[in-house]
């Protein structure tokens, strides 16, 4: 009988006895059973510790922020240690991976698990990026995210970002299923139910270990009662100015003369952030939010989802959003600091505030982790280190450029000479973008590439804000990201290989050259609109692309070809990805007719097309749901690839 001996108490080192078992089990289902002890002196049998408890010296700079693995092993027992609770959970994790498992998708259908006995185990490891983790996004259902929960702690990324108090939009766009409606009931759930699962996931990261962080936007809301978060439906978020007194419409900011909701969305609304009242009022809300969540490791301070619609009363256009948010930060640290609270505060570089500030520094760098957010990037390149570092762009006041990929570094570069903490990256490439690149191998080198340049930017780690469905065709974006994080010299085309060859089987090399054709024929860059010939027609106009786009429906129709000597497998996740490369086929056809009349710039027929697409293949969602979000998908083909310049041009191609 194998034994598993704990050496501590702790809730993620009881989590990783008991995984460690479960494998064990699994691997070796005759073998007998495993047995759980806790025994601090224990000298035999598998012992999950610290580094510390074992002798092994720890290399990092701290050891709660950093995960450092050492793993020594034998077919008896050894050691499993790790420079925190998680990072003892991620190398039981390492271990039963160094013996063959896998974890290809969230769900017990991701998990490959050979039926061998195990080998022994050397491996020591310090993680290449301290902060590796997830932002909720995306129509959420709350079996979706404890799944994520799970796989991102087998895929050892460590933090998990849980955005706004409570998430009644990515809830609700989920069981009302938005863009579904035709062949979904909906079965909206109210702020209670989402409540309490927004408590049920907390628990599931901390159990783990893992760093929870959260809230973003809403501060602006909050402290006055306005509503708090953004929603599909754009009526259910709008609040008039005569449901509240006159007193707190003043702290609302001024626009064109008047203080009003910003198109009647307070969540999109900013406030009158020179105003003294407004800005205790927040760093108020933020203190008492603090004192009652102990269990965020970081709480994000953001100022309202809206840019350029700051106020632009005498006092407020003295100074750039940067200093007055610093303002508010500053006192939220003082706060902080009276009531005896450690809370790191995290801070969005994003839009307006991606300028630096001029005139207000922050005091206390040590309180503050910075957040960069390339909201307006492209996602044809990377930055390397030949990359050039332009002038900054120009800040005006409510009319700024959006700054390139280029320039945004430039911003970054300018925040990095005036604030000396920790920054990571806050990135979207699993937001609409999975959607505009069908192949998947583009935008997973462009994730490898990106994680790649976090440390040549000087970013300590990076977030993921994306769906937590993102397995279509399957889940090696998610893979190599995490990969990548926790190994930066990981090479990509051999962690593709393996991940390709546990999920499809022999033939596996068959798939990879039908998506890798599939993501030359539409061709990332374009899709993200940067190859038109004519924006004044489209962003995606080019009729030249016509052929090479319906060359698609011949790669899915060998998809379609394999399928049919490969629906039943061996195991599990092999059969569920090929039957997502059957329904994915049949999606190519739909995304190769909908981009080829972009591409002739007949937008208004590719937005029917899409429309059509939405009802057609969201009969599917039951079936593929836990790897596809179909009402994101629907959302971001509709109303951003189809949306039409102008459709003042009606030039049909045929």
């Amino acid at each position: 009988m194998l034994t598993i001996n704990k050496l501590r108490c702790d809730s993620a080192i009881d989590h990783a006895a008991l995984e460690m078992k479960k494998y064990l089990r699994m691997m070796m289902p005759e073998a007998g059973d495993v047995k759980i002890a806790y025994d601090p002196e224990a000298k035999d049998g598998f012992r999950l510790g610290f580094l510390e408890d074992f002798g092994v010296p720890f290399t990092g700079e701290d050891p709660v922020q950093d995960d450092e693995l050492y793993i020594e092993t034998d077919v008896n027992g050894g050691i499993l240690a790790g420079s925190n609770p998680r990072s003892v959970l991620f190398a039981v994790y390492r271990y039963l991976r160094e013996n063959g498992c896998r974890w290809l998708y969230p769900g017990i259908d991701g998990d490959y698990v050979p039926m061998q006995d195990i080998v022994p185990v050397s491996y020591h490891k310090l993680a290449d990026h301290r902060i590796r983790g997830f932002c909720d996004e995306g129509y959420s259902s709350q079996t979706a995210m404890l799944e994520a929960i799970d796989y991102y702690a087998k895929l050892e990324l460590n933090t998990f970002n849980l955005e706004f108090f409570i998430p009644m939009n990515y809830y609700t766009r989920y069981y009302s299923h938005f863009h579904n409606e035709a062949n979904r009931m909906p079965e909206p759930v109210d702020e209670n139910q989402v409540l309490q699962w927004r408590r049920m996931c907390e628990v599931e990261i901390n159990k783990r270990g893992l760093n929870l962080t959260g809230i973003g936007h809403g501060w602006t809301s909050r402290a006055f009662g306005f509503k708090e978060n953004p929603d599909m439906d754009a009526a259910a978020e709008k609040q008039s100015e005569a449901d509240f007194p006159p007193e707190t419409i003043e702290m609302v900011a001024m626009r064109k003369g008047e203080r009003k909701f910003y198109m009647g969305r307070p969540p999109y609304t900013q406030l009158c952030l020179s105003n003294p009242v407004v800005q205790d009022k927040m760093a108020d809300a933020f203190v008492d939010y603090a004192k009652t969540h102990p269990n965020y490791v970081h709480i994000k301070f953001n100022l309202a989802d809206g840019s350029k619609n700051y106020c632009e009363c005498p006092e407020c256009i003295k100074m750039r959003p940067a200093d007055w948010r610093n303002i508010v930060l500053n006192k939220i640290d003082q706060k902080l600091t009276e009531a005896g609270l450690s809370t790191k505060v995290c801070t969005s570089l994003y839009v307006d505030t991606m300028f630096p500030p001029e005139h207000i520094m922050l005091n206390n760098p040590d309180r503050f982790l910075l957040h960069y957010c390339p909201f307006t990037r492209d996602y044809s390149t990377s930055v390397t280190e030949d990359t050039p570092v332009p002038e900054a762009p120009e800040f005006i006041y409510n009319a700024w450029k959006a700054p390139t990929t280029e320039e945004g570094y430039a911003l970054l570069k300018q925040w990095q000479k005036l604030f000396s903490g920790d920054y990571l990256c806050f990135d979207y490439h699993l937001w609409r973008h999975q959607f505009v690149e069908p192949g998947g191998y583009s935008l997973a080198k462009r994730i490898y590439e990106d994680v790649r340049s976090l440390k040549i930017m000087g970013l300590c780690g990076m977030l993921e804000d994306g769906s937590q469905r993102s397995g279509f065709p399957n889940g090696f974006p998610v893979y190599i990201y995490a990969e990548t994080l926790m190994n930066r010299d990981c090479d990509f085309e051999t962690v593709r290989a393996d991940y390709f060859a546990h999920i499809y089987g022999k033939d596996w090399q068959k798939v990879d050259e039908v998506l890798r054709d599939v993501s030359t024929a539409f061709d990332f860059a374009y899709m993200e609109g940067a190859r038109s010939i004519d924006e004044e027609v489209s962003m995606y106009y080019d009729p030249s692309r016509v052929s090479r786009l319906q060359s698609v429906h011949n790669l899915a129709a060998r998809l379609r070809f394999l399928f049919k000597t490969h629906h039943v497998m061996p195991n599990r996740p092999q059969t569920v990805s090929w039957r997502l490369l059957n329904r994915y086929a049949e999606w190519l056809d739909w995304m190769a007719d909908i981009t080829t009349e972009k591409a002739k710039g007949n937008d208004w027929k590719a937005r029917e097309l899409a429309e059509k697409f939405e009802v057609a293949f969201g009969k599917y969602e039951m079936e593929i749901e836990r790897y596809y979000e179909h009402g994101m998908c629907a959302c971001h083909i509709t109303n951003w690839f189809c949306r039409s310049k102008a459709n003042a041009k009606k030039i049909i191609v045929e």
